[in-house]
């Protein structure tokens, strides 16, 4: 029977990993304890789990595990950005699923969680059992020029001229290096004035339809996503390529992978998810019409819901 999702999903137990000298992260389990494993991995960087997070995975099937990114949400120290980057975040994956003793799992990730879920499958291919992205982003240059520089501005002029506004004219031909400086020096108030720019800018573009009341207030997660963003981006996701996940592609051709981008996807382009499966001519693409880059509205929505829904199904015939 069709379901429109799960929710209230309880979690059934949490953990505080230590993956090294400095980071501790957070954990949470729900689901059945001994169904068929799915590790979720949430976007930004800087993004974090929540309840919304366990919405896509009927909890009488599957072993749903979740886990706060480095320097995000309830992962300690929060906003750290000692030993914070992509590569140490895929082996942190490892270690996650070393501590839960599961052989092998479902990887799950939209938006950059897509890209940390290819990172790690190439990285650790006979751990993942089958791939699902939503929101395809491949970490390159074009990609994220597109986000900040030029591109999604074209859709959205006012507010990508309030961004821009924020940074000095004499620095906004490279908008993430001047943030990432405005954010990483001078006084908190505007580190943090930055950082809700930032966010706000990005969280404005997600949706179909753009969100009628603007919420003024410095959030946790306006200052998570903007300064660990930025760190990635300023560093060119710390790869010494530019190209780094479609020149490793071969070592995905085992792995089944199914692909869902909406149409009108502004925060990552749906040439992303279209690159991804030229690559991957195994990989199933689904680009979703009358949708755009959050997993949460209506038809990218159901599209995940029932891919689960019928993976769930497939496995267990």
């Amino acid at each position: 029977m069709k379901t429109l999702g799960y929710f209230n999903t309880p979690v059934n137990a949490t953990y505080q990993l230590v993956v090294d000298d400095v980071h501790t992260l957070y954990i949470e389990e729900c689901g059945k304890p001994d169904g068929q494993p799915v590790l979720f991995l949430h976007g930004g960087p800087g993004g974090a789990i929540s309840e919304t997070s366990r919405r896509f995975f009927d909890p009488a099937y599957y072993r749903i595990i979740l886990f706060d990114q480095r320097g995000s949400g309830k992962s300690t120290p929060f906003l750290s950005l000692k030993n914070n980057t992509i590569l140490y975040s895929v082996r942190d994956i490892e270690k996650i699923r070393e501590y839960l003793d599961i052989d092998s799992w479902f990887v799950f990730g939209g938006s950059y969680g897509s890209t940390l879920a290819l990172a790690y499958a190439i990285d650790y291919p006979q751990r993942v059992k089958h791939l699902i992205l939503r929101g395809i982003f491949l970490g390159r240059q074009e990609d994220v020029d597109w986000l900040f520089q030029f591109g999604a501005s074209e859709f959205y002029p006012e507010e990508f001229s309030q961004f821009k506004q924020h940074v000095p004219v004499n620095q906004q031909d490279d908008l993430v290096a001047a943030y990432y400086d405005l954010m990483t020096s001078g006084d908190q108030i505007k580190r943090q004035a930055a950082c809700k720019a930032w966010s706000d800018w990005e969280g404005g573009i997600v949706t179909m339809v753009k969100p009628a009341i603007k919420n003024n207030q410095i959030e946790p997660s306006d200052l998570s996503l903007g300064l660990l963003e930025a760190h990635y981006f300023a560093n060119q996701m710390f790869w010494k390529e530019d190209n780094y996940i479609l020149n490793r592609v071969k070592r995905l051709e085992k792995i089944p992978m199914a692909i869902f981008h909406g149409r009108y996807d502004v925060d990552c382009r749906v040439s992303g998810a279209y690159d991804l499966k030229q690559a991957c001519s195994h990989a199933d693409l689904s680009i979703v019409e009358l949708a755009a880059h959050s997993p949460n509205e209506g038809p990218l929505f159901e599209a995940l819901v029932t891919y689960m829904d019928e993976l769930k199904e497939e496995v267990s015939s």
